[in-house]
């Protein structure tokens, strides 16, 4: 007959002694630790009665353990009760072990949540962005129609930030606005007549100072909203061109 013997799986001596404090109630400040030596030591044993490998750190431990039992366990002498009369506090043998236990107790709680977080978010499925390009393939010369949003415009706005390396705090120094955004809207009209076609984007933007950029955006906006211009995208997140109504 064989018998199937199962033992706990510990990540380290620290686990393993958490273990033993949890199991037999103990306050994890003040550990018995004749108590918890003993039992320490057995599970070592049982692990050599098993035929199973023991590593060195759980033998450091338990040397830890028995040096921590023998400090504790020696008689002083009278010398050594006058000298810690002269102190205020005396130094636990004990306390280095619960510093690390406590320190090992943190970083292990926030392992399993972080763990649990994972398993949550397995659960989780979201799609990719789509590739419509093979439909501009397909139709051939016909035009696909994308309704561009307000946030289409914004995420082209922070695209020509980016290009621009203007990703930088303002400055607190309140400059006079040198130009308005009815002028910059009379100059966008004047340059979308004199251009056949479409007009990138971008190319509206050809100053590199925030306030010009914030401005020529407000502007394109403001002639968005009059129906002046619209903007159009070949496919999902291409890039947008400006066209004058009137040129269309």
């Amino acid at each position: 007959m064989i018998y199937n013997v199962k033992i706990d799986a510990f990540e380290g001596p620290l686990d393993l002694l958490l273990h033993l404090i949890h199991t037999l109630e103990i306050d994890i400040y003040d550990i018995p630790v004749a108590e918890i030596t003993e039992q320490y030591l057995l599970y070592i044993h049982t692990m050599k009665e098993l035929e199973l490998d023991v590593a060195s750190e759980y033998l450091v431990m338990a040397a830890t353990l028995l040096a921590i039992k023998s400090k504790m366990l020696l008689p002083k002498h009278e010398e050594e009760i006058e000298e810690e009369t002269d102190f205020e506090y005396e130094e636990d043998p004990r306390d280095e072990l619960v510093e690390r236990l406590l320190e090992y107790k943190k970083y292990k709680h926030a392992a399993e949540e972080l763990q649990e977080m994972e398993h949550e978010r397995s659960l989780m499925f979201s799609k990719p962005p789509a590739d419509l390009s093979h439909l501009m393939r397909e139709l051939g010369p016909q035009k696909v129609e994308l309704n561009v949003t307000l946030y289409d415009m914004l995420g082209a706005y922070h695209k020509l930030l980016r290009r621009k390396k203007l990703q930088k705090p303002l400055h607190t120094k309140v400059t006079r606005q040198e130009i308005s955004i009815e002028k910059r809207m009379d100059e966008i009209r004047l340059e979308l007549k004199s251009l056949t076609g479409r007009v990138s984007f971008g190319e509206l933007f050809p100053f590199h100072t925030k306030e010009h950029i914030v401005i020529t955006f407000l502007a394109i906006l403001e002639l968005l909203k009059r129906n002046e211009i619209f903007a159009e995208q070949e496919n999902n997140f291409a890039e947008l061109f400006i066209v004058n109504k009137e040129g269309a």
